[in-house]
C-alpha cells in the first residue's frame, strides 16, 4: 500500500471545531489546513509535529526520538510533505522531549529535524488501516511500558510473529571506529536484561552473539536497533534472530562475557577469534586480568565512555557520539615528548586538531581531535600504550578547546596548531584509511615507497630508530606497499613516530600505519 492509502483514513482530533473531522491524506494538498502547527510557541501538548523529515524514514525511526523520554502511543506520517505527529502518553513527556531537542538539535539520516507542539491534543488513527504503524509502536513501545510479553496485546499475528530465540546475531557494517562488548551491552540493555554476548570476526566483519532473558526482549532490539547507526554516519547494526537459543560462554574477557556468572576465567592466554579488529580494548595485559574482571590497563573507563557515547547515539539521536574533541595526555616522557611526536602518533587514530603540552606540568598535554568520535577512538587504542619508555594515560579532558597562546608570546614552542596540516589522514570523506584502523601492533604497514628503495633501506632506516626489524615483506602485486614487523609493539610506535612521513626521494614521503597482520 502506498502511504496515501495508510494514511487518508485517519482523523485527527482537535479543540478546533472546523479541524475535528478534517481527512489528512498524505499528497500535500493540505498545508494551509496545517499552518497553525507552524508556530514554536504554542501550547504545550503531548502530539509533537515533527517538520523537514527525510523522505525515506520510517515510522521507527520517528518513534525512536521520543522513546528516551517516556511511551509513545500513537504516530501519523505524513510521507509527501516529510513531516509527522508523534503522540506521547503524557504531556509532560511531551515538555521534556520539546526542552531536550531544543537544546540538542534532532538529526535523522543526518539530517536536521524540527519539532514543536501541536495545536492537536490526541491522534485519532483508523486502526484497520494504520495496523502496520500500530504494530510497529506496540513492539517498540511494549519495553517502555511494562515489559509486558507482546503477545498480550491486540496487534495482528501476522504484523508481528513471535520471536523465535532469545538469542540475536548482530553483524556491524562500516565500522569505522571500533565497537566494543562494551559497546554493544550499553545498547543493548535497554531492552532487557543481556545475559550473555559473544564478538568475534567473520569473514572480515565484526559480528556478536547476544542472548537476553526472554525471547521478547529480543524482539523489541531487533525492531527498534535493526539498520540504526551507532555513530554519526557509521557503524551500522544488521541484527537478526540466532538459531541458537542459548550461548556457552567459557571466558569473561572483552571478546566474550556471561553476565550471570562472575566467577568465570578470563582465559589465560587463549587465542582470540581474531585480535586484530575486536581488539580495540585488548591490549597485551588485558587477558591477565583477575577472573571476571579487566586489568586496569585494559581501560574499562574508555570502554565506559565510548559505550556511554554509543547508547547517547542510538538513544537521542541529537548526541554525537563521544561529544568531547579534546584529550588529556598524561605520564609522558617530558624529555622526549615533543608536539609534532603526539600529531603522529594520534594522528594514526583521527586528524589532530591542536596540541599543547603543559607549562607547568611538562609530562601532560592536550590533543584536541577533529571530533567526538576520533577521540574516543584515540583514547580507547592508545591509552596504557609505551610512548618513549613510558605507559602514559589518555582520558577525555573537560576543555573543549586548545588555547592557542596570546599573539607575540612564546611558551616555548610547546603549543602547536595543525589545523591546516596537509597530513591529515581523515579529511577526504569515505577515504580507505578510515577502514584500516588498528590497535598499535608490533607490524607495520608501509606505502607510498619508491620503486629505487630496497628492502635493505627500508630495514636499516627502521632499525636507526633504536628497534629490531624481524621480518619485512613486499606486497607481491604492489611494490610501493610492505609490512615490516618489529620486535616489539613500543618499537612500532617508536618507528611511525619518526618515520611517517619520511622523505624517500622522489618526491615520495613514506606512509605509516599499524597492521592487523602478520608476518
Amino acid at each position: 500500500r502506498g502511504s496515501d492509502e495508510l494514511l487518508s483514513g485517519s482523523v485527527l482530533n482537535s479543540p478546533n471545531s472546523n479541524m475535528s473531522s478534517m481527512v489528512v491524506t498524505a499528497n500535500g494538498n493540505d498545508n494551509k489546513k496545517f499552518k497553525g502547527d507552524d508556530k514554536m510557541d504554542g501550547a504545550p501538548s503531548r502530539v509533537l509535529h515533527i517538520r523537514k523529515l527525510p523522505g525515506e524514514v520510517t515510522e521507527t525511526e520517528v518513534i525512536a526520538l521520543g522513546l528516551p523520554f517516556g511511551k509513545v502511543t500513537n504516530i501519523l506520517m505524513l510521507k509527501g510533505k516529510n513531516q509527522a505527529f508523534l503522540e506521547l502518553a503524557t504531556e509532560e513527556a511531551a515538555i521534556t522531549m520539546v526542552n531536550y531537542y531544543s537544546a540538542v538539535t534532532p538529526h535523522l539520516r543526518n539530517q536536521p529535524i524540527y519539532i514543536q507542539y501541536s495545536n492537536h491534543k490526541e491522534l485519532k488513527t483508523d486502526n484497520t488501516l494504520n495496523q502496520l504503524v500500530q504494530a510497529v509502536l506496540q513492539a517498540v513501545t511494549a519495553v517502555q511500558a511494562t515489559n509486558a510479553p507482546i503477545s498480550g496485546t491486540t496487534v495482528s499475528e501476522s504484523a508481528v510473529t513471535p520471536a523465535q530465540s532469545p538469542v540475536l546475531r548482530i553483524i556491524i557494517d562500516n565500522m569505522y571506529y571500533p565497537v566494543t562488548l562494551d559497546v554493544l551491552h550499553q545498547i543493548f540493555s535497554k531492552f532487557g536484561a543481556v545475559l550473555k554476548i559473544i564478538t568475534f570476526t567473520k569473514n572480515n566483519q565484526f559480528q556478536a552473539l547476544l542472548q537476553y532473558g526472554d525471547p521478547v526482549n529480543a524482539q523489541q532490539a531487533k525492531l527498534a536497533l535493526d539498520g540504526q547507526n551507532i555513530y554519526n554516519a557509521c557503524c551500522t547494526l544488521r541484527i537478526d534472530f540466532s538459531k541458537l537459543v542459548n550461548l556457552n560462554v567459557k571466558y569473561n574477557n572483552d571478546k566474550s562475557r556471561d553476565y550471570t556468572r562472575p566467577d568465570l576465567p578470563s582465559g589465560d592466554g587463549q587465542p582470540a577469534l581474531d585480535p586484530a579488529i575486536a581488539a580495540a580494548f585488548a591490549k597485551e595485559t588485558s587477558l591477565l586480568a583477575v577472573p571476571g574482571a579487566l586489568s586496569p590497563l585494559a581501560i574499562p573507563n574508555a570502554a565506559a565512555a565510548a559505550a556511554a557515547a554509543a547508547a547517547g547515539r542510538v538513544g537521542m539521536p541529537g548526541v554525537s557520539a563521544g561529544g568531547n574533541t579534546v584529550l588529556l595526555v598524561s605520564n609522558l616522557n617530558e624529555e622526549m615528548v615533543t608536539p609534532q611526536s603526539l600529531f603522529t602518533l594520534f594522528g594514526v587514530y583521527g586528524d589532530v586538531q591542536r596540541v599543547k603540552i603543559l607549562y607547568n606540568k611538562k609530562d601532560s598535554a592536550l590533543i584536541q581531535m577533529a571530533d567526538g568520535n576520533q577521540s574516543q577512538l584515540a583514547m580507547s587504542h592508545l591509552n596504557g600504550q609505551k610512548m618513549y619508555g613510558k605507559i602514559i594515560r589518555v582520558t577525555l579532558s573537560k576543555h573543549q578547546t586548545v588555547q592557542l597562546p596570546r599573539e607575540g608570546l612564546d611558551d616555548q614552542g610547546l603549543t602547536k596548531d595543525f589545523g591546516n596540516s596537509p597530513l591529515h589522514r581523515f579529511k577526504k570523506p569515505g577515504s580507505k584509511n578510515f577502514q584500516n584502523i588498528f590497535p598499535p601492533s608490533a607490524t607495520l604497514h608501509l606505502s607510498n615507497i619508491p620503486p629505487s628503495v630496497a628492502e635493505e633501506d627500508l630495514r636499516t632506516l627502521f632499525a636507526n630508530t633504536g628497534g629490531t626489524v624481524k621480518a619485512f615483506k613486499f606486497f607481491q602485486r604492489d611494490h610501493k606497499m610492505a609490512l615490516l614487523q618489529m620486535s616489539t609493539v613500543e618499537e612500532a610506535i617508536q618507528a611511525l613516530i619518526d618515520l611517517h612521513n619520511y622523505n624517500l626521494g622522489e618526491n615520495h614521503h613514506l606512509r605509516v600505519s599499524f597492521s592487523k597482520s602478520t608476518i
